[in-house]
């Protein structure tokens, strides 16, 4: 059984977000996932099974928990099946998930996705949230899995260091910070922390950005944005929120394949 690590959201080897891709040849158990996903140490690692009607199966693990949705390990499973010949890269892939029916494309030399809308609302600061983060926000909200707490500036989000010990007793899948950019060519900048899922901060969170670009649209009254993740690491989402959709695009690359003993 063949798993392959890929870098989603960049286009260089060691940045964005490492994705372990594992192409099953038939059905192995929960428990065999998450131990495979513990072994590879990774934010994420993706599930992919071939499905009679040419569409795939795709289940996430983080190294503690499976997860309802994940971009960057559905990007780094879109890349793998086309790199290695299992999709034709003319063609849509259709993932069957725990959200529901995922699709990707390549559109331009970019990876996109079509994932469901999670615009967050208006919400109080739940026990230990704002202690943890240390800092003030102008707006808290919560979508279908996150807290989204807006600061003042970007150099606020990149210098966050938050308490992740009294993060991990909120209940929540995890907090995105984010605030307008002060870089040209971004509109908005983000980081994602999930210490509770075992995630101690993601270094790229496509699923944030279901959450992050329908909270910019009532902000700016734009539907498209290019966002950085100003992770260590960093990556690029390109957004596109359309009704109750929202298209993201990046970009992968392969770092090594291996072959399960």
């Amino acid at each position: 059984m063949l798993i392959t690590q890929v870098d989603a959201f960049t286009d260089r080897v060691f940045g964005g977000n490492p994705a372990a891709v594992c192409l099953l040849a038939g059905t192995p158990s929960e428990t065999w996932m998450q131990s495979l996903a513990r072994e590879m140490n990774l934010s994420e690692t993706a599930f992919v099974e071939p499905r009679p009607d040419g569409a795939f199966g795709l289940r996430w693990f983080t190294p503690a928990v499976e997860v309802d949705l994940c971009g960057h390990a559905t990007l780094a499973a879109a890349h793998v099946l086309w790199e290695q010949g299992v999709s034709d890269p003319a063609d849509e892939i259709r993932f069957h998930t725990r959200s529901g029916l995922l699709t990707a494309s390549l559109r331009d030399g970019w990876i996109e996705l079509d994932f469901p809308s999670d615009p967050p609302r208006p919400a109080p600061p739940p026990p230990d949230l704002l202690e943890a983060l240390g800092v003030e926000c102008r707006y808290l909200g919560r979508g279908r899995f996150d807290y989204l707490a807006e600061l003042e500036t970007e150099e606020a989000v990149r210098a966050l260091s938050p308490d992740l010990h009294r993060m991990r007793a909120v209940d929540t899948r995890g907090v995105i910070v984010t605030a307008s950019s002060a870089v040209p060519g971004y509109d908005f900048v983000s980081r994602f922390f999930a210490p509770a899922t075992g995630v101690d901060e993601d270094p790229v969170t496509g699923s944030a950005h279901c959450c992050l670009g329908p909270y910019w649209l009532t902000r700016t009254g734009r539907e498209e944005f290019t966002a950085y993740q100003a992770s260590a690491r960093g990556g690029v989402v390109r957004v596109h929120v359309a009704g109750a959709r929202v298209r993201l695009r990046g970009q992968a690359i392969t770092v090594f394949r291996a072959e399960l003993a």
